[in-house]
């Protein structure tokens, strides 16, 4: 962000803002369509910020909330009420203790298992 504040859109890589104006039409779109549609169809369509939150925050997050709403599915046809009642404490209660993922986390760092995720940024070709 601090690049892009002070050497503009020009050092962005190619095509990156047509992508982020793209997707930004496409979440519009897809909100709108959830607010039109009825709540019996509109349960099925994914709302584009809650999408969005694990690529921002990172992909051991992801893990933990796809985990999280695995547990929160059955615990809710195994008993509805508790389910309700505590899955915000007991969601809270992850985040705060730094989730489900940092276990495997610790022993894939034990086994120096690196991520396969590389990420470079570097200045845009010009050309």
């Amino acid at each position: 962000m601090a690049i892009l504040g002070i050497e503009g859109f020009s050092e962005l890589p190619q095509h990156c803002l047509a992508l982020c104006c793209g997707f930004f039409v496409a979440a519009l779109v897809i909100n709108l369509l959830r607010d039109v549609t009825p709540k019996k169809i509109s349960q099925f369509i994914p709302i584009p910020m809650a999408m969005a939150v694990p690529f921002y925050i990172g992909a051991y997050f992801a893990v933990d909330m796809f985990v999280g709403t695995v547990i929160l599915f059955v615990w809710e046809r195994i008993n509805r009420k508790d389910a309700e009642d505590y899955s915000g404490a007991v969601a809270s209660g992850l985040i705060c203790g730094d989730g489900i993922w940092t276990i495997p986390s610790a022993i894939l760092a034990i086994f120096k298992i690196n991520p396969p995720i590389c990420m470079n940024f570097g200045p845009s070709s010009s050309g």
